[in-house]
């Protein structure tokens, strides 16, 4: 593995560093962390659907039909997706949740929210959604307000992890669900030394070919090796006060469905 790949101490320690946590391998300011996610962001924007697809060789749909499987949304529900982006999960709530029903695709950058809004549009979606720039940390929304939570590769890139998922747990009714869609550990040591080879190669020379910008997909590369693992997920959810938390492990490991209920 070479020096590029080693992840840096994990930020905060006994000197009382607790301004700076992590943007990929890098130790930054806290305070400067999301000004440089949204950076990433604007750039990847007009070819995140394409990427994606590339990427993932088109299996994040199965993971994302997965998701909305497990999600138990049905018409009238009150429906929150964070980090909504192009709007893949947004689609398919809206077609769950029916003209009754509302669901919200917030997004804390805007270049994404507008492909998102156009992409949605474009296909005919309307009345049944609302679109707001919003941060995971401080969401504008009333308490005990939504049946379902939905946040999909979005946490990773929040700078403090913690508050988003209070927050969320906050903004859900009683008996509300939880989603967390994100790439995770995989299980088995061969597998994770091959994804490593393919993350910290392959994602950077297709987001230059593609996209013009290694420099983007290079950081999505370490900010997935940064991420929690599984357990360390779970165990956030529960200190955030969500119960029955559990998680599913999809293509070995290299994506994780969490999910939790607000009692």
């Amino acid at each position: 593995m070479s020096e590029q790949q080693t992840p840096p101490r994990q930020a905060g320690n006994s000197n009382g560093q607790n301004d700076v946590t992590h943007f990929g391998f890098r130790n930054v300011p806290k305070s400067q962390k999301a000004s440089q996610v949204a950076e990433v962001f604007h750039s990847v924007a007009g070819k995140y659907d394409l990427m994606n697809d590339l990427m993932s060789m088109g299996i994040h749909r199965l993971w994302k039909r997965f998701t909305i499987e497990l999600s138990g949304v049905r018409p009238g529900h009150q429906v929150l997706d964070i980090a909504g982006g192009t709007g893949d999960l947004t689609m398919k709530f809206s077609d769950l949740v029916g003209p009754s029903g509302k669901v919200v695709l917030a997004d804390i950058n805007a270049s994404m929210l507008q492909v998102g809004r156009s992409r949605l549009t474009d296909r005919g979606y309307a009345g049944n959604i609302e679109y707001v720039q919003a941060d995971a940390e401080h969401l504008p929304f009333p308490d005990n307000n939504f049946n379902a939570v939905s946040i999909a590769f979005g946490l990773r890139n929040v700078t403090d992890k913690d508050q988003a998922l209070r927050d969320m747990t906050r903004a859900l009714k009683p008996g509300g669900k939880l989603m967390v869609l994100e790439f995770s550990k995989p299980t088995n040591p061969l597998l994770s030394k091959a994804y490593d080879a393919y993350s910290f190669s392959a994602l950077p020379l297709m987001g230059q070919l593609i996209a013009g910008d290694s420099e983007s997909y290079k950081y999505l590369a370490e900010s997935i090796r940064m991420h929690p693992d599984q357990e360390t997920l779970k165990g956030m959810m529960e200190n955030a006060g969500l119960v029955n938390c559990k998680y599913y492990n999809m293509t070995g490991g290299i994506v994780a469905l969490h999910v939790g209920i607000k009692p």
